[in-house]
């Protein structure tokens, strides 16, 4: 048994709905103990039942389960406690930076030196371009930390790496806000 987050990409965005409540009901019925969620993008926080299982099969039974009670196809990313502290403990970006400025993108499995090429290429292209902003974007390990400091919105990056990616594993972003309250909440 262990604590994690389950951090599911794209609901509640775009008339795609999957009330909290329905998402805590179906965490719990695969087993799992001290469910909560945190707002309504997805983010759940659990102790995992019984014997230690990957964070894939973690993710894989509950995306199954949502698929079963909902009839919907969400990819869900899991990480540990030990692993979202970790993520947070090398965020490289200020430590004093306004949270809503730094996200995180979180990966399944642990970025590829193709995957962070890519992500450098799209940084790069975006200077090329002489776009404006100051946008960064850092890849270690299985998250891409995305510096935004005029804003997600605004962010010329945001949109080059959202078409990257289509080319690397599917991610989900959280701010840096929504990752230290995960974090608290995992106790």
């Amino acid at each position: 048994m262990g604590t994690h987050v389950a951090l599911l990409r794209g609901i509640n965005v775009g008339g795609r709905t999957l009330p909290m409540a329905e998402l805590r009901a179906i965490v719990e019925a695969a087993g799992h103990e001290d469910v909560k969620t945190y707002i309504q993008s997805g983010n759940v926080v659990f102790t995992a039942a019984g014997a230690a299982a990957s964070d894939d099969e973690l993710a894989s039974a509950i995306e199954a389960g949502i698929e079963e009670r909902l009839g919907m196809q969400v990819p869900v990313i899991v990480l540990s406690k030990d692993e979202l502290a970790g993520a947070v403990e090398v965020d490289p970006y200020p430590a004093d930076e306004d949270p809503r400025f730094v996200h995180y993108i979180f990966f399944a499995q642990t970025l590829g030196a193709a995957d962070v090429e890519r992500v450098a290429a799209a940084q790069a292209s975006v200077a090329a371009k002489g776009k404006k902003g100051r946008d960064e974007a850092t890849a270690i390990g299985r998250v891409v930390y995305l510096h935004t400091p005029d804003g997600f919105g605004r962010s010329e990056l945001s949109v080059v790496l959202l078409k990257v990616g289509k080319q690397v594993p599917v991610g989900t972003a959280r701010n840096r806000s929504t990752v230290r309250k995960l974090l608290d909440l995992l106790g």
